[in-house]
């Protein structure tokens, strides 16, 4: 697979997570996918969904599937 150009990603954070260091990134301005990477590395790696993939995600966290 050809590597993926997220240059153009426009990276936002929760506004909730503060100035702590300790976020994740959502860039959701590229055509088709949504990138998501830790913000203490920025040059690292990025994981990338369909907006489908990102939309079931989100919404499984508004139900709480996701908690301990």
């Amino acid at each position: 697979m050809d590597q993926l150009n997220l240059g153009n990603a426009q990276w936002r954070k929760s506004s909730a997570s503060g100035d702590n260091g300790q976020c994740v990134e959502v860039a959701t301005n590229l055509p088709g996918i949504v990138a998501v990477r830790d913000s203490k590395d920025p040059q690292g790696p990025a994981l990338i969904f369909t907006p489908g993939e990102w939309r079931a995600f989100l919404q499984g966290a508004d139900r709480g599937e996701f908690t301990i």
